[in-house]
């Protein structure tokens, strides 16, 4: 098997960071990018924050924000592939579409089908009151076509099997070409569990062709995820919006350690991290001239 191109998520949608270590600002984005660059990640996946005291806990959908955040990244790791998130509840995609066309990534998360988002308490009570996660056909659309207007490349979330085996539609009417990215997003409570025996199964519902990788939320039950889709021959991704915890259940202290663990389970799979061509590659994206 190849090389398998690792992504970190460095930050969440809603992480309070007086609380975890995840990164806000421009400056701790850009040192966040650094120490998973070196440790062997190819790719970024990114949430914008707002930036103002206290509120860094929430999203936002600013292109000045997102532009910020990218520009310090770019300034310190110049060869670096960005995946911005695009993920928002309800049909207006106007702010998803402005940070796209602010930043340019390289790569863009297409959250690919619909979930009610759930999660109950040890008490029986809902953990927030339920909600639909709503991304119907035609929110999927203009998704697509703005990303296909700015040259970025779709990465298909996919939170359970329907979603999963939509993505052959998608591409079988026309709205996905080559190559394919799927990440099977694992762990969600109302979604698919973060379980390494439903990999081979859902491997067997992609595109032909298609490239895969494992998105695991959790804890200790991520890792063996992981471990599975690298045998498989899949990409890997995780990060401080995945997980808190390293392999051996302690907290880690930054997306760093995370990543420099990840990659040593890529190795125990008897493969290797890509490398930053071998990223493009795998994308689809011309070559560049990048620095470390």
């Amino acid at each position: 098997m190849g090389p398998a191109v690792v992504t970190a998520a460095l930050t969440g949608v809603l992480t309070d960071p007086g609380r975890f270590p995840v990164p806000v600002t421009p400056e701790q984005m850009a040192l966040e990018a650094r120490r998973v660059w070196d440790a062997g990640a190819t790719v970024v996946h990114l949430h914008f924050r707002r930036q103002e005291a206290g509120l860094g806990h929430l999203p936002s959908w600013d292109p000045v924000v997102a532009g910020a955040v990218v520009d310090a990244i770019r300034a310190e790791v110049p060869g670096l592939l960005i995946n911005a998130t695009t993920g928002v509840v309800g049909p207006d995609v106007s702010g998803p579409i402005a940070v796209l066309e602010a930043v340019r990534p390289e790569i863009a998360a297409l959250n690919a089908g619909s979930l009610n988002y759930l999660k109950q308490r040890a008490d029986g009570r809902w953990a927030w009151p339920p909600m639909l996660f709503d991304n119907p056909v035609d929110k999927i659309e203009r998704m697509l076509a703005a990303m296909d207007r700015l040259g970025i490349v779709p990465e298909n979330e996919c939170f359970d099997t329907g979603i999963v085996r939509s993505v052959a539609m998608f591409k079988g009417v026309g709205l996905l070409r080559d190559p394919v990215h799927v990440s099977f997003v694992m762990g969600v409570a109302s979604g698919m569990p973060a379980d390494p025996r439903w990999l081979p199964l859902l491997v067997e519902q992609l595109p032909a062709g298609a490239h895969f990788q494992t998105i695991a939320i959790g804890r200790e039950e991520v890792w063996a995820v992981h471990d599975a889709c690298a045998r498989l021959g899949g990409d890997v991704r995780t990060g401080l919006e995945d997980t808190f915890y390293l392999p051996d259940g302690s907290k880690a202290p930054h997306n760093g350690a995370l990543v420099d663990a990840l990659v040593a389970r890529v190795r125990a799979a008897g493969r290797e991290p890509a490398t930053i061509t071998q990223a493009r590659a795998a994308y689809g994206l011309a070559e560049a001239t990048c620095s470390s």
